[in-house]
């Protein structure tokens, strides 16, 4: 009898960020499909429930902390997962912040803290964990961008700049790490909700706006990401790399649809 696609079973992934919003749908995704997790958070404490959702699955979770702005603390994190496991496979490096202010009210710090986090944190995680894959020929990392990676928003300015970042530089990774086994490509989810941007649908308004502009007409759920990220975490997406992977509903499509006035 032949295998499943897309199975993990065996295979240990890491998640940063898993403290809340996709970096929990990811983990819960990979878990399902066999892996065992390292989840991260600045917080252990925030990670205790999340932690138990996993095991509950009966899959391992191995809770670390993890700054990505600290590059002691990004190096400290790969150590202790490899440590825990042996080894890691896949990492989601999904971890990070959003400073959502019309451009003229920008900060140094406001722009700092973004890149710092999405970009500059992204990189150096990816490096940290390569390190432990290539030895042995072997990783599937997954930066996590988004709509943003390819389309502009007003009031975004640092993170369309920042995810703008994480799709040139998936590119550049999986040039220099391919050779070694390792691919390297961003998934890069549209609009689903999220304490970062849970605000915007209180406004009904706006989330009718945000419909008309999507082709299937609705914004994402927590499980129209489990099959991107399983594939692209798996064995059977081993001749991919350096690619953006958009599961938007067809916003990125540029479509609008003009309310059409009914003949009296």
């Amino acid at each position: 009898m032949s295998s499943p696609f897309f199975d993990l079973t065996g295979r240990v992934a890491i998640v940063t960020g898993a403290s809340r919003g996709l970096g929990q749908y990811f983990g819960r995704a990979l878990a399902k499909a066999g892996a065992d997790l390292v989840i991260t958070s600045r917080t252990l404490a925030s990670l205790r429930d999340f932690q138990k959702q996993i095991e509950d699955l009966g899959r391992r979770a191995v809770p670390v902390e993890l700054d990505v702005r600290d590059i002691a603390s990004i190096q400290a994190m790969a150590d202790a997962a490899h440590d825990a496991y042996g080894k890691i496979d896949i990492l989601i490096n999904n971890a990070g912040c959003n400073v959502r202010k019309p451009a003229l009210e920008i900060t140094w710090d406001d722009w700092n803290l973004v890149l710092d986090t999405n970009l500059r944190g992204t990189f150096f995680v990816a490096q940290s964990v390569a390190r432990k894959m290539i030895p042995n020929g072997y990783g599937r990392i997954v930066n996590i961008g988004s709509v943003t990676s390819v389309f502009g928003y007003a009031s975004l300015a640092p993170y369309t700049a920042s995810r703008g970042g994480v799709k040139q530089l998936t590119m550049s990774l999986a040039d220099d790490w391919g050779p070694d086994g390792v691919t390297v490509n961003c998934l890069a989810p549209g609009w689903f909700r999220t304490e970062q941007n849970k605000v915007l649908y209180d406004n009904q308004e706006w989330v009718e706006y945000l419909k008309d502009r999507i082709p299937l007409r609705r914004p994402g759920q927590p499980d129209d990401l489990d099959g991107a990220v399983v594939f692209l975490a798996a064995e059977e997406s081993r001749y991919i790399t350096g690619q953006t992977l958009l599961v938007d509903g067809g916003i990125s499509t540029g479509a609008t649809r003009a309310t059409v006035a009914k003949k009296s």
